[in-house]
């Protein structure tokens, strides 16, 4: 067998088992699905009742619904905390033993790691038609191309992959279940609050408008609106999220490659 044939066949193995994993836990499905469906639903019906004309003015948007406006940004955001469960799974296989019998096989190291992160990844686009579906209970519409579909899937899928490529990446040398946590408490809310998920950049503080720019749910959540409210594809957008996952997966599979401790 080739180098290439079998690196494919040792990172299938893993990443089918991740997949598995996901839809033999439902909690965590649910959860996983019922966290943004419940910020879409309370969150995003918290302006339904605002003038057509003052929530254009305030969200600095074509649209009279605020849940269009919100859709996108609820999404990035979920993709945001999805590499909490790629870490918690890695360490569990630590803790477990797995992952001890795993590394004494000739897989490489970089190779269990993007099976992880890719698995994370994989489980937060489960999210992507459910939310659609239900935005499109509360009036949305969609009036996308085909090639504006892909391209804001591919946001969130790169979105997704670099952040799972993050949790991993720190928990590397890792064995204590409460570190994805605390990593996830610290970085969600500034990430969140500073991108334009939920408001326009147009309404922070200059401060916050200079780490909106450098903050990557900034950039998908634009490209899902601009193309679900406005019908324009930010396709810029697209490669400066690809440059985000790029580098956060040269980083992990480096550190992964070093210093991957499991006792």
């Amino acid at each position: 067998m080739s180098d290439l044939a079998e690196s494919w066949s040792q990172f299938s193995g893993l990443f089918f088992r991740e997949i598995v994993k996901t839809f033999r836990n439902p909690w965590v499905l649910a959860i996983t699905v019922l966290q943004p469906f419940m910020w879409l639903a309370f969150f995003g019906s918290s302006f339904a009742t605002l003038p057509c004309s003052e929530l254009q003015q305030i969200f600095h948007t074509t649209t009279c619904s605020y849940i269009a406006f919100l859709l996108p940004g609820v999404l990035s955001t979920s993709m945001l905390t999805i590499g909490m469960f790629g870490a918690m799974s890695m360490i569990q296989d630590k803790r477990f033993g797995y992952m001890k019998r795993v590394l004494i096989t000739p897989v490489r190291r970089s190779t269990v790691f993007l099976a992880k992160a890719l698995g994370a990844t994989s489980r937060g686009l489960v999210q992507f038609p459910v939310m659609i579906g239900a935005a499109a209970v509360f009036g949305v519409t969609y009036g996308l191309s085909p090639l504006m579909w892909i391209g804001w899937i591919l946001c969130l899928f790169l979105l997704g992959l670099g952040f799972s490529s993050l949790y991993l990446t720190v928990t590397a040398s890792s064995t204590d279940w409460q570190t994805p946590g605390v990593l996830s408490n610290f970085i969600t809310m500034p990430l969140m609050f500073s991108s334009t998920a939920l408001f326009p950049a147009a309404n922070f503080p200059w401060w916050m408008q200079d780490i909106s720019y450098v903050n990557p749910v900034t950039y998908c959540a634009l490209f899902g609106r601009d193309a679900l409210v406005d019908g324009v594809a930010q396709w810029g957008f697209l490669g400066l999220l690809f440059v985000f996952a790029a580098v956060m997966v040269t980083i992990g599979m480096f550190v992964y490659t070093n210093w991957l401790r499991v006792e």
